[in-house]
């Protein structure tokens, strides 16, 4: 896809370097293969494109030999405990034997102590046997296991098989998570209920006394004092850990309970040699508050793989990623940079593998699971990623049917950055598909192929500007479901109208938080309100975060195109949109020439400061009636019409670099409601150096001109990219639509 307004520079994305781990160098899957194996190379003008090369499974219901387990397990999708054997509910960790098998390793079990003391803790060697669309049965073979235990009697505190020669361990007495192997053969597991690192043989006997974490206890910690506050959440401790050379470097899964910043996770250093923490600790933002580190793996002796995950699966998934991360470099927040590997609900699929099987399993691949808790490089070009299935609670993949334990093979290879021309824009997101000014909208864009995506910005009464279509939120928020908030209701006077409601710039952020996004028009898209009630209302912060750490489908920057709203009415309000606007964006390095980034609005004067304030581009937005509400308040009688000419096209270009205009100013519809000839706008638009995009394409019915209407039916489906199409062939630049997926087929 195109840019508008600018030159398009690749980024570069970073991936796996050679170096000298605690965990043994990776190796191709095909074979062991001696020496450091650098991760895949790229430079600017190429990104990394991801190909799923071979996936295998093992049954969800499959059962290990040994005790029953799951008696106190909850029930779900037809599956009750106890069940006859040991449960294998995923796999939260592996390390890769360089012969083709892994030491793959499950968690506490069934997600609590109280439910899990009957589940043996173990690490499981499998063999995977990868469909790879050409060959393999696509099963992961289970060939044996070490089970971990206390025999040596090291632990001070009572465990379930206290009383045992063997004291074997439980999920009621760690919550293991993380794995690696050291050069001895020993492993190092990072875990939660403590959160503790622990040590032990090849074989699983514990070796030395846990290892606490110096920053804080969690409520499960078996040293918790009376009274004591736990600072670590629970089921926050170390999900993620990695290792190079002597150091271990446990991630904390979730924010410490006294961090003030809720998007804050803590990348800690542990020196295997001496036994204790260096005292050294790297900051890492997730892209918003409520998502976690699932994994980590090192890349190099400064720098690892994280995945960051949210807690949804299946269709309701937002962020199932892998970023890569150096210690060496932080933002001006002082966070550590992080850069896209891949996104994995993204992953191309040419060779059909497993297509039509379930959801995320088709052309595109993706792993929508809840809990995507593994990932390592089996060859400098090949990352494995695998999930925790939390059995038998999980259903990403068929609903009803507990997901099954997945390990999927990711070919990087480096592919040229493209651009077609055309800027495709998802407006509000992919608001077809999602609630509109969601983070899971913006993501639905991205994933869509959208060059750009597009937030309305509004403030809240503390100054944070937030992504909603207008400051009154009763229309898109469950705001007149929450009691505490029924008397902020009111009526107020927007732009000359009086409008009832709840309004933004009369709720803290913090106070926004508690709100959750539904659909605005339930009625034409019945199909979104399953998702009412499930997100959050996004920071403009967070969607330029999504938007710099993704790349669209031809590897280029995501780009942003935020719409200042009602700016007018909030500099009488107190609550000036432009100065919070352009420090956002200098915080998120958009703020300068050539940045993937376009800011637009209806009115005229705050473009205009704008065009003093920062270098990115501006779109002057042109409504096919009415006039910029600045001109109306100020008594300038020019309206949108005078603006279309080419003396107001010229006037536009001394401050903007091009028009957001609707599709009627550019081809009006005849009184049968078909299209009719272009006007002149887009040849005098470009003629005085503008570029020109049309909004709004839906693909509904009643959005659509007549002749590409499928029915009477408004909410229909017509054809959206027969539309699309002739504006194109008029010369059209970029446009904005609800379905960047039909946005983009019509561009192809």
């Amino acid at each position: 896809m195109s840019t508008l307004m600018r030159s398009r520079a690749a980024r570069v994305v970073a991936a796996a370097a050679a170096a000298a781990l605690l965990l043994p160098a990776a190796v191709a899957v095909a074979g062991p293969r001696s020496g450091p194996v650098p991760g895949p190379e790229h430079h600017a003008g190429s990104y990394l494109a991801a190909t799923l090369a071979g996936r295998a499974t093992l049954s969800a219901d499959y059962l290990a030999e040994g005790p029953p387990s799951g008696a106190a397990a909850s029930p779900a999708n037809g599956r009750q405990g106890p069940w006859d054997g040991q449960v294998i509910p995923g796999f939260s960790a592996m390390v890769d034997n360089h012969d083709g098998t892994f030491w793959a390793q499950p968690d506490n079990g069934f997600g609590a102590k109280g439910n899990s003391a009957d589940f043996l803790l173990r690490s499981y060697l499998v063999r995977p046997q990868w469909d790879t669309g050409r060959k393999g049965a696509g099963e992961i073979d289970v060939l044996d296991f070490i089970e971990y235990n206390d025999r040596n009697d090291i632990l001070d505190f009572d465990i379930v098989h206290e009383d045992t020669d063997e004291r074997l361990l439980t999920g009621a007495d760690f919550d293991i998570e993380s794995l690696v192997r050291a050069a001895d053969g020993t492993f190092w597991v990072g875990e939660e209920f403590g959160p503790f690192l622990l040590h032990f043989d090849a074989d699983g006997t514990l070796l030395e006394a846990p290892y606490e974490f110096p920053d804080g206890k969690s409520p499960a910690n078996p040293y918790l004092q009376p009274g004591e506050t736990p600072n670590v959440r629970s089921s926050r401790g170390f999900e993620a850990m990695a290792a190079a050379g002597r150091y271990l470097y446990p991630v904390v899964e979730g924010a410490l309970a006294d961090d003030a910043d809720a998007r804050r996770r803590w990348i800690y250093q542990f020196d295997t040699r001496r036994g204790e923490y260096t005292g050294k600790r790297w900051a890492y933002q997730t892209d918003q508050q409520a998502n976690v580190i699932g994994d980590a793996f090192a890349t190099g002796p400064d720098s690892m793989l994280l995945i960051e995950r949210d807690d949804f699966e299946g269709d309701q998934s937002v962020t199932k990623r892998v970023y890569e991360v150096d210690l060496d470099r932080t933002d001006r927040d002082g966070f550590v940079r992080k850069e896209l590997v891949v996104d994995a609900l993204r992953i191309e699929n040419p060779r059909g593998i497993d297509a039509g099987e379930g959801y995320g399993l088709g052309d595109t691949f993706a792993l929508p699971v809840q809990s995507f808790e593994t990932v390592l490089f089996v060859d400098r070009n090949t990352l494995l990623i695998g999930n925790d299935n939390n059995y038998p609670g999980n259903d990403a993949r068929i609903t009803g049917t507990p997901d099954d334990t997945e390990m999927a093979l990711v070919d990087l290879t480096k592919e040229p950055v493209t651009d077609d021309g055309v800027t495709v824009v998802g407006h509000r997101g992919a608001s077809g598909y999602r609630p509109e000014h969601t983070l899971a909208s913006y993501e639905t864009a991205i994933n869509q192929c959208a060059d750009y995506i597009e937030p309305d910005v509004v403030s809240t009464k503390d100054g944070v500007l937030v992504a909603r279509h207008e400051n009154e939120i009763s229309g898109t928020t469950n705001v007149a479901t929450h009691p505490e908030f029924a008397d902020r209701r009111t009526t107020k006077t927007i732009d000359g109208a009086q409008i009832t409601g709840w309004f933004t710039e009369d709720f803290t952020l913090a106070e926004l938080r508690t709100l959750r996004a539904k659909e605005r028009l339930p009625q034409v898209r019945p199909q979104n309100t399953p998702f009412d009630g499930l997100y959050l209302i996004p920071t403009l912060d967070e969607v330029l975060d999504l938007a710099r750490n993704s790349r669209t489908c031809d590897g280029a920057p995501v780009g942003v195109y935020p719409e200042t709203k009602h700016p007018s009415y909030f500099d009488s309000a107190g609550l000036s949109l432009e100065e919070p606007l352009v420090a956002e964006l200098r915080r998120n390095g958009f703020d300068r020439a050539g940045a993937p980034v376009i800011v637009q609005s209806f009115e005229v004067g705050n473009l205009q400061d704008l065009d003093q304030m920062t270098d990115v581009p501006l779109g002057q937005l042109i409504s096919s009636s009415g006039a910029p509400y600045d001109f109306v308040a100020a008594g300038d009688p020019r309206t949108y019409a005078d603006m279309a000419t080419p003396e107001g096209l010229a006037d536009i270009a001394a401050y903007a670099d091009g028009i957001g205009a609707e599709k009627s100013v550019l081809i009006p519809r005849n009184q049968d409601g078909t299209l009719a000839a272009p006007s002149p706008v887009i040849g005098d638009a470009h003629a005085v150096g503008l570029e020109v995009h049309a909004w709004t394409f839906r693909r509904e019915n009643q959005f659509l001109a007549a002749d590409f209407r499928s029915s009477g039916d408004p909410n229909g489906i017509g054809d959206m990219v027969g539309e699309v199409q002739v504006f194109l062939d008029a010369g059209l630049d970029g446009f904005f639509t609800d379905n960047p997926d039909l946005g983009v087929a019509a561009v192809r």
